[in-house]
């Protein structure tokens, strides 16, 4: 690959606008609910699915729950997206009132990491 290429296509990363909302972890066994936020949801999904599936998880009562019931005992999804358009801004203060939002909601979801 040639050096204009590669340029190309680093310039188009650096501009991309990945999906930013809540995500979500649901335990369908006890109805816990764990929840983050993402700057990249496709990419944390991945991230904590890995990090559970490999027993490396901060959050503890995550971690055992994925260990009991295993991973087809969660339901994983992205409960609010946030609109943006400056993929170069720090948008976690939205964020963190998205999931503030989400929380007030739903008395049995907490955070994922503190």
């Amino acid at each position: 690959m040639d050096i204009k290429r590669k340029k190309e296509l680093l310039e188009a990363y650096k501009n991309r606008c990945p999906e930013m909302g809540v995500i979500s972890y649901r335990c369908k066994e006890t109805g816990e609910v764990f929840l983050g936020i993402s700057k990249d949801t496709k990419a944390d999904f991945n991230s904590t699915s890995v990090k559970l599936g490999a027993n490396l998880h901060p959050n503890k009562r995550l971690q055992e729950l994925w260990n009991k019931y295993g991973q087809e005992s969660f339901e994983l999804s992205v409960i609010k997206v946030l609109k943006y358009d400056d993929p170069h801004k720090d948008h976690t203060a939205e964020l963190e009132s998205l999931r503030q939002q989400c929380l007030a909601a739903d008395p049995n979801a907490r955070r994922i990491w503190r």
